[in-house]
């Protein structure tokens, strides 16, 4: 993920170009490789890039043939190659695969949005009038902001901290969304039929889910730098690695860097992600990479966490920590890009709270609020949490076109029943469950939903909210209703992190960008009224969907302690075209 910053009608001074380079390095941690600075007038667009595609000649910002349309871009585009055999008059300056959006805007204007697959957050001007557009992604796997100052200039960025100094007002930017100063507002690109939340009827047929999700895997395998997968050993993260394993050898990456998938997996020590994940690593044959981290090390990271993906949102924070302290191990290997498995359990209901579910309409409507709300949560984490250390997650469960086919099937063949034997996301397992030529062993393709915050160790989370309560007093959770009368903590463990947050983002509009109210084992606030008992057990933890959950919070099960083996010696994995990556 690169960095992008533009401030769009603001004064034209040599004081205002010296303020956006130094707003703009704030945001160098998401692009290591080169920085770029575009002026016309009283318009500047800055880039931190990321080399993913095309590293010798795809710097920032991109231009067309006679440079009067600029673009700084943050994304990935999977369907470049496509795009450029229609844009046969037009010349390309670089083999960057986001060249194509300043000619595709010459083309066929502010309407050619929706033809770019991928994940992408971009400005683009016409200097030719003076005029610009902002768009981001369908479901805002890349995170952006916009603010606007008191000299009537428009801020956009990646983070709130590249703008939230400088802007009167800032807010998320909405995904699937284009805001044109030509129209002076937001409209809205991305219109799929699921959107509207009217209950689909399609019948379920596994091999055509099957085959969009492949799909959706291998055309993100476009990269001309070394890569691997994150692996925690569930359902989904072991199902990218399986399809990434299945079909590396004939992408052009293998052919660079080696047909052998790299896997990572963090969790504490003898959880039960690493003991799955070095499973399935065992499987597929991956080179797997197992980061160890203690309660101590995840403390001691919060704050550093906090300023980096930009909330207090109390599982985004469980969940980024671990998340966080693993990219940057992952980026000392020389790895650039990793694919992960976010998505899944908005698309199938996979969180445990599903089984509740009354009816299939309100499964439908639930999973389609889940969506609409990831941006917030789990795309924020996975994108912010890796590209604090210069890496890039892509997350093929969010693929438009695989979207489109999952949430078209009949939600009722999405419901738990356990008299037919369907547990949670049972669709996308039975979809994988190939017994000539087997993607997972079948434990771990049926094995129960665990939050990734659970997942690298029950006693992660028990810690924090031990360490919060030893630093947050009663009295002063007597006060929280007066400190923070918007979204007020209910919890110790939310008032820790809604202090630290507020050090760094002091700002009334920053607080406004962190969503809030009731959730049980991460449902939204609407969700949590299909079971009473959960309205007294209000806790993000899957572990919350008490009577679910396997080791739920009134179960005592301990899990497996036994020490695990790691990868304790590994070189660094070299960029050299030609030579294959090697543990």
């Amino acid at each position: 993920m690169c960095g992008i910053l533009a401030v769009l009608g603001c004064s034209d001074s040599q004081a205002k170009r010296v303020r956006v380079l130094e707003l703009s390095r704030r945001l160098k941690h998401r692009g290591p490789d080169w920085s770029g600075l575009y002026q016309h007038g009283d318009c500047y667009l800055a880039h931190q890039r990321l080399a993913i595609i095309d590293p010798a000649s795809g710097d920032q910002p991109l231009f067309n043939e006679d440079k009067s349309v600029a673009v700084t871009v943050n994304g990935e585009i999977y369907n470049h190659e496509e795009l450029r055999k229609k844009l046969v008059n037009h010349k390309f300056r670089t083999g960057s695969d986001c060249d194509v959006i300043a000619h595709l805007y010459e083309e066929y204007g502010e309407d050619f949005v929706d033809m770019l697959d991928g994940i992408f957050s971009f400005v683009l001007l016409d200097t030719r009038d003076n005029s610009y557009i902002v768009a981001r992604d369908a479901i805002g796997v890349t995170s952006l902001y916009i603010g606007w100052g008191l000299d009537g200039s428009v801020w956009i960025a990646s983070e709130l901290k590249g703008l939230n100094d400088d802007c009167e007002h800032f807010e998320s930017f909405p995904p699937g969304h284009l805001y044109s100063s030509k129209s002076g507002g937001f409209r809205r690109w991305y219109n799929p039929p699921w959107f509207s939340e009217v209950t689909p009827s399609v019948p379920y047929d596994p091999l055509v889910l099957r085959r969009a999700f492949e799909n959706a895997v291998i055309k993100r395998l476009m990269t001309d730098v070394p890569f691997g997968v994150l692996l925690s050993g569930g359902l989904d993260s072991s199902l990218v690695a399986s399809i990434t394993a299945r079909y590396l050898a004939g992408t052009k990456a293998a052919k660079q860097w080696g047909s052998q998938l790299h896997s990572f997996c963090v969790g504490l020590e003898g959880s039960p992600d690493l003991k799955a994940a070095r499973e399935v690593a065992d499987y597929l044959g991956t080179v797997h990479h197992e980061f160890h981290f203690t309660v101590q090390d995840g403390i001691d990271a919060i704050e550093d966490v906090i300023y980096h993906i930009e909330t207090y949102d109390v599982t985004t924070i469980r969940a980024s920590t671990p998340m966080f302290l693993m990219s940057r191990k992952i980026k000392s290997l020389g790895v650039k890009m990793v694919m992960s498995g976010e998505g899944s359990d908005e698309i199938f209901g996979g969180y445990l709270y599903f089984h509740k579910a009354p009816n299939k309409d309100e499964f439908h409507q639930e999973t389609c609020r889940k969506i609409k709300a990831l941006h917030l949560y789990d795309c924020l984490r996975a994108n912010k949490a890796t590209s604090a250390w210069g890496l890039e997650a892509r997350v093929p469960f969010l693929d438009k076109e695989f979207i489109n086919v999952a949430m078209a099937i009949d939600p009722e063949s999405k419901m738990i029943n356990k008299d037919e034997g369907r547990i949670e996301k049972w669709v996308l397992r039975r979809a994988f469950d190939d017994e000539n030529h087997p993607y997972l062993p079948k434990h771990i393709l049926y094995r129960q939903k665990e939050q990734f915050s659970d997942g690298v160790g029950y006693s992660w989370i028990d810690g924090l909210k031990a360490h919060a309560a030893a630093h947050v007093t009663d009295k002063m959770m007597l006060n929280a209703s007066n400190i923070f009368p918007h979204n007020t903590p209910t919890t110790k463990e939310a008032y820790y992190y809604r202090m630290i947050f507020e050090r760094f983002f002091p700002q009334n509009s920053a607080r406004l960008t962190v969503p809030g109210g009731a959730s049980v084992a991460c449902s939204t606030a609407k969700a949590v009224e299909w079971d009473a008992t959960w309205k007294n057990n209000l806790d993000p933890s899957g572990r919350a969907a008490l009577g679910v959950h396997l080791s739920a919070y009134d179960v005592e099960t301990p899990f497996d302690n036994k020490s695990s083996k790691i990868v304790e010696s590994i070189p660094l994995m070299m960029e050299i075209p030609g030579v294959a990556i090697h543990g």
